[in-house]
């Protein structure tokens, strides 16, 4: 497959705060920081989730790009802001700079805003509604403001885009098509709408709280935020004298053809999209150290994501744990901060433990770090998986620098 492909940079949004180093302490703290939602108590059927708190665009954004953007795009565009800020582009060819931006849901929460205030108040739709909704903005406002003329890909592949967003840069990068890749994704659709929806699929908690594998799972907690990552070429990271974090080995993505919302029962589809990841990779399941798990603590998919486990890896112990529990579900961000936790984890020798989990699930098997201290351990390699509805499952594979 040729040379590694590196990971210079990384960035976070969620609801334990701005920025990775905040992120990653509230992981190994097993804090959580899951909250009520703000608003009117009628118009969400469950009143809990990763709401981010305090946060004004402006303290960390230009105020006429703050003001141009939704949340989302917000909570994408600092976290790509950290992650070029570490990384360091100064010199890279910006014709030769390409951006992926995730987002599952994009502009969903502004169109069912400006639709009420249009029903209640006659309140037309104004003319930056669509450079607020649509998905592509946030990559074309980075090239914008950073003169980035590389490619620009935008995907929407529900609870997997953000390890699909990674799955197509590294791509970009092996076809020739950029030398570095920005790779961002950003969530805030907490609205009445998309919660009362997910709500009715019986996915959501109902108690608010996230307890992934844990025997009184109810479902799972929406959570919203942001993450980013700057890929590139070994060689390119050399040149550059860029830090080099982690090198990205394997990737894999494919569907379950099963059913629009639950998972194949017994997790063939997740596991033979690892089983993908690691061929790739060139890796055999015992080269796999720690897994950060979708885990997203619903009854269902915490069983089919178990099976897929136990298909690929066996009985054999890898230490799994999932981050729902602290920051909740970012969806079409999740598979970008979870895959930063698992750089961490190799940069550190500690796996954060799952918040929720104190009595784990005889159904699941797995070797679940639980609630309480972090797990030290040796650690080379590590696997995310992000699974999402439609049947969508991304595993990607990442190794210590």
């Amino acid at each position: 497959m040729g040379e590694h492909i590196v990971i210079t940079g990384m960035g976070a949004v969620t609801c334990a705060g701005v920025g990775v180093e905040t992120y990653w302490d509230t992981l190994l703290q097993g804090r959580c920081c899951i909250s009520e939602f703000p608003g009117d108590p009628e118009e969400f059927p469950v009143r809990r989730g990763g709401v981010i708190r305090d946060f004004n665009p402006a303290d960390h954004l230009p105020k006429r790009l703050a003001l141009d953007m939704e949340p989302f795009m917000q909570y994408a565009y600092l976290s790509a802001e950290e992650a070029m800020a570490q990384s360091d582009l100064t010199g890279a060819d910006p014709e030769r700079v390409g951006i992926v931006m995730a987002s599952a849901l994009s502009g969903l929460n502004l169109a069912g805003r400006a639709q009420t205030e249009f029903l209640q108040q006659g309140k037309k739709a104004g003319p930056k509604f669509l450079t607020k909704f649509m998905g592509n903005m946030t990559a074309s406002r980075l090239a914008i403001e950073k003169g980035f003329k590389g490619p620009s890909l935008s995907l929407g592949t529900a609870c997997a885009s953000g390890g699909d967003a990674v799955l197509l840069g590294a791509m970009l990068l092996r076809a020739g098509a950029a030398d570095v890749v920005v790779v961002m994704a950003g969530e805030a659709s907490l609205c009445g709408s998309t919660i009362q929806s997910l709500s009715r699929t019986g996915a959501l908690s109902k108690t608010g709280y996230s307890r992934p594998f844990d025997l009184r799972r109810d479902g799972f907690v929406a959570g919203e935020g942001g993450g980013a990552l700057v890929l590139e070429l070994e060689s390119r990271a050399a040149e550059r004298k860029a830090p080099v974090l982690a090198r990205l080995l394997g990737w894999g993505n494919n569907t379950d053809g099963y059913n629009p919302v639950a998972p194949c029962p017994d997790g063939s589809g997740a596991a033979r999209c690892m089983e993908l990841a690691l061929a790739q990779a060139g890796l055999k399941p015992e080269d796999i150290d720690y897994i950060n798990a979708h885990g997203t603590a619903t009854m269902k998919g915490d069983v089919a994501e178990a099976n897929a486990l136990h298909r690929v890896f066996g009985r054999r112990p890898v230490p799994v744990s999932s981050s729902k529990g602290a920051v909740g579900h970012l969806m079409g961000a999740g598979g970008i901060t979870e895959l930063i936790a698992c750089v961490k984890a190799l940069e550190t020798g500690l796996i954060p433990p799952t918040v929720g989990c104190e009595e784990p699930d005889g159904a699941c098997e797995l070797n679940i770090v639980p609630a309480g201290p972090p797990l030290r351990a040796p650690l080379r390699r590590a696997m995310s998986n992000a699974l999402g509805f439609g049947g969508q499952n991304s595993s990607v594979i990442v190794e210590k620098a």
